[in-house]
């Protein structure tokens, strides 16, 4: 993108310099949208080659890794993400992770020793669907942690995000932020539609109860953990399209100024000839 797209994309992007206040951010709005789905489309189908074209070189290169992280209220399209983001990658280099309910092994180990088994190894690109985040968001909602141990959790999360950006990590954390009605809308849909009844869950419907806390808990998670080493990007997502160009677009902008490059050709290659 030209500068005026990297200047967009930093009006969203918090990296601890900046405070986030969640309801200045309209979730319906479209930054990144041209007014016209099929040229947004488009838009999307360009970048998504591009990325793919620079995960090649990111995977010859074998030296850097990459971590995308996905939050968001349920129904706020993560999976949706993935698929239409990602879908021109080649998965040899590319893994997609999901966080679900600890299991008792988990449980027994603390709560980041799950999550730093998944991250990526050098030339790898790894997406968190939903991650340690749920940590010190579901735990501190539903008050199963108070507030000083979610202050610790905090901590624990910049010091691990420092080490693995020390280690070669570039991250990417990004919130996909739908309202509270389009949340609705999407629920709605999963029950009228028996297709969709595999997607939803009533407790899906027991947590809207909480939303207020949730954004309390998103806001003040993302103003904890905003560091120029792992920032965080807010993606207005109540447009599924808009949602995507927008995430496909902060990659672009990432993957491009990490500059990847080829090893070197191996000179004694030159004269070989194939009989």
């Amino acid at each position: 993108m030209g500068t005026n797209g990297k200047n967009l994309i930093d009006d969203y992007r918090f990296d601890g310099s900046n405070k986030l206040k969640i309801a200045k951010i309209d979730a319906s709005s479209k930054p990144f949208s041209t007014g016209n789905k099929a040229d947004d489309n488009a838009r999307l189908a360009e970048v998504a080659t591009k990325l793919d074209a620079l995960q090649d070189v990111l995977y010859a290169e074998h030296r850097r890794k990459v971590l995308v992280i996905l939050q968001g209220m349920d129904t706020s399209g993560k999976d949706g993400t993935v698929r239409g983001v990602f879908r021109a990658m080649d998965p040899l280099g590319l893994r997609v992770v999901g966080f679900k309910a600890p299991t008792p092994q988990e449980l027994a180990h603390d709560y980041l020793w799950r999550v730093h088994a998944q991250t990526p190894a050098r030339g790898e690109i790894v997406i968190f669907n939903r991650s340690h985040y749920e940590d010190v968001l579901i735990t501190r909602v539903h008050g199963d942690i108070d507030a000083a141990e979610c202050k610790r959790r905090y901590g624990h999360i910049n010091a691990f995000e420092q080490m693995l950006s020390d280690t070669g990590t570039t991250i990417v954390k990004c919130f996909l932020h739908i309202s509270k009605d389009e949340q609705r809308k999407r629920l709605q849909e999963r029950i009228d539609d028996p297709h969709k009844h595999w997607k939803f869950d009533p407790a899906d419907v027991a947590e809207r109860g909480f939303w207020e806390g949730y954004m309390e808990a998103y806001e003040a998670a993302i103003n904890a953990t905003a560091t120029p080493e792992a920032p965080w990007y807010v993606v207005p997502a109540d447009s599924k399209t808009h949602r995507n160009v927008m995430v496909a677009e902060i990659l672009l902008q990432v993957f491009e100024g990490m500059k990847p490059q080829y090893p070197e050709g191996n000179p004694a290659f030159e004269a070989l000839r194939i009989e």
